[in-house]
């Protein structure tokens, strides 16, 4: 039996860190449009308050996306504070601060044949 061994790198984890990280800038961004028609503007936060928490328990399983929806919910409810950018926040959270994500990147799997 003739036995390979091949090296497969894998980056999916890294693609899915700037898939997130883009995300974010963008939902960010939508939380922020209410600033460009004062008063008004805050109307819409009734809407998308529980969409951005909903979206941030989905990108961000476990503990880390339970707290960090009920804080965007909060967050964008209340008025004027729709500056924060919560989903980055997040973000730079997940994989700088608890640096999840750190040692897979650059994973090596052996695959025998």
């Amino acid at each position: 039996m003739n036995k390979e061994v091949q090296n497969i790198t894998v980056s999916k984890e890294g693609n899915l860190k700037t898939k997130k990280l883009i995300l974010g800038v963008l939902f960010d961004a939508i939380g922020m449009l209410s600033f460009t028609i004062p008063y008004i503007g805050e109307f819409g936060d009734i809407v998308w308050a529980p969409l951005a928490g909903f979206l941030m328990t989905k990108m961000y399983e476990g503990r880390v996306g339970k707290v960090a929806g009920i804080l965007t919910f909060v967050e964008e409810i209340i008025p004027f504070t729709d500056i924060v950018p919560s989903f980055t926040i997040t973000w730079i959270y997940t994989y700088w601060v608890k640096g999840e994500g750190k040692d897979n990147s650059n994973k090596r799997i052996e695959k025998r044949e």
